[in-house]
C-alpha cells in the first residue's frame, strides 16, 4: 500500500499532500488538548512497536504477503489524532531511511494509512461499541475496525492510481480490495490481541484514547485508565 514515486501525477500528489498536512497540524492541536505530558512517550513507545510489527510480513493469497498497518491498534488504545501522529511518523521514517513509499508520495501515503485508515477504524469501532451489547462486542468492534481501516486505506490507493492515469479503477480495485480483505483478516486478530497485551504494558485499557479523544456526544463504555 506504500505506494512509490512515479505512480501519481502532480494534481494527486499536491492535493494528498495538503490534505495530510493539514489533517497532521490538526491532529496536533487535538492531541495536545487531550494527552498529558505522562502521555507523550507512550506514543513512542506505540510508534515503535507498529514499525517493528510492520517488519514482519505473513502470506495472504498466491504468493502474496502483507503486513500489520496498526492504525487501528493506535487508534482504539490512544485514539484518532494520536494515531494519525503515530502512523505520520513511521510513514515519515520509512520513506526518508528504508525507501518504503517514496518522497513525493509521501503526503498520498500519509492520507491513506495515517488519516484515513484510524478514521475509519474510530468510526467503526465507536459505531459497534454504542449499537451492539453482549460480551463479545470489544472483540468484534476491534476486529471489524482493524479489518475496515485495511481495506479502506486500500480503495483509496486504487482511487489516487486511477486518478493519475496509472491504471483504471476497474482494473485495479478488485485485486487491490480482494488481497486487502485478506490483510485485514491478519490485521484484525493481531490487532485484537495486540490491544489486550499492550493495553497491559502500557497501562490501558481498550476505548480509553477514544474515549478520552471523542466529542461530548461520543461515548466509548468501559474505557478508561487502568489502575
Amino acid at each position: 500500500m506504500h505506494i512509490p514515486d512515479g505512480f501519481l501525477d502532480a494534481k494527486t500528489v499536491i492535493t494528498t499532500a495538503a490534505i495530510s498536512a493539514y489533517a497532521i497540524k490538526n491532529d496536533v492541536e487535538k492531541a495536545r488538548r487531550n494527552l498529558g505530558d505522562r502521555d507523550i512517550p507512550v506514543l513512542g513507545v506505540m510508534a515503535a512497536f507498529i514499525f517493528a510489527a510492520q517488519m514482519v510480513n505473513f502470506p495472504v493469497m498466491a504468493g502474496t504477503s502483507g503486513h500489520l498497518l496498526g492504525a487501528a491498534l493506535a487508534t482504539i488504545l490512544l485514539g484518532p489524532y494520536s494515531a494519525g501522529l503515530i502512523m505520520a511518523t513511521v510513514l515519515i521514517v520509512q520513506s526518508l531511511f528504508f525507501q518504503d513509499g517514496g518522497l513525493l508520495a509521501l503526503g498520498a501515503n500519509i492520507f491513506n494509512m495515517a488519516v484515513v485508515a484510524p478514521l475509519a477504524a474510530y468510526y467503526i469501532y465507536v459505531t459497534i461499541k454504542r449499537y451492539i451489547r453482549f460480551s463479545g462486542a470489544d472483540t468484534l468492534a476491534t476486529f471489524t475496525a482493524s479489518w475496515f481501516s485495511v481495506v479502506v486505506a486500500a480503495v483509496f490507493t486504487s482511487l489516487e492510481l486511477a486518478l493519475s492515469g496509472t491504471v483504471p479503477f476497474k482494473i485495479v480495485i478488485l485485486p487491490m480490495a480482494m488481497v486487502h480483505a485478506a490483510i485485514g483478516i491478519g490485521e484484525g486478530l493481531i490487532t485484537t490481541v495486540a490491544v489486550a497485551y499492550i493495553g497491559r504494558v502500557l497501562n490501558l485499557k481498550a476505548g480509553f484514547g477514544i474515549k478520552n479523544s471523542a466529542e461530548p456526544a461520543i461515548d466509548v463504555d468501559g474505557g478508561g485508565r487502568v489502575n
